[in-house]
């Protein structure tokens, strides 16, 4: 029996666990990346609350720190200002595109009843 078992993974070809051991952890962090997103969308978002970068003063708050904590020369002020303004439209942009993306899967019964789920979170 056990000669059948080494012929029938001999007849398979090589198996290369490192190769395999890579797709599988790639897989697993792109899944919780695409759940963090998600509950992050319902967490923070759906009940009303506001991230506090994402205001116009917490991103003013944000950026004064860490050019006082970091003590940044004006080029490197620029710069990071321009990098933090790209995130923040990023931000905003995954937390639109998922409740769009969630959108598509729903009929249009479930849509309304979606979007009650969101109402009733921000009270």
């Amino acid at each position: 029996m056990n000669a059948n078992l080494l012929d029938m993974a001999a007849a398979r070809g090589p198996w290369n666990a490192r190769v395999t051991c890579g797709v599988t952890l790639a897989l697993v962090f792109l899944c919780g990346a695409a759940i963090g997103a998600v509950v992050m969308d319902f967490g923070v978002h759906g009940r009303g609350q506001v991230a506090a970068f994402d205001t116009p003063q917490g991103r003013a708050d944000y950026f004064a720190r860490m050019q006082k904590e970091l003590n940044l020369t004006p080029a490197q002020s620029e710069q990071i200002e321009l990098i933090l303004t790209d995130f923040w439209q990023f931000y905003r942009t995954v937390l639109s595109d998922s409740k769009q993306r969630i959108e598509v899967v729903l009929t249009p019964q479930q849509k309304v009843r979606f979007e009650r789920l969101l109402q009733d979170q921000k009270k």
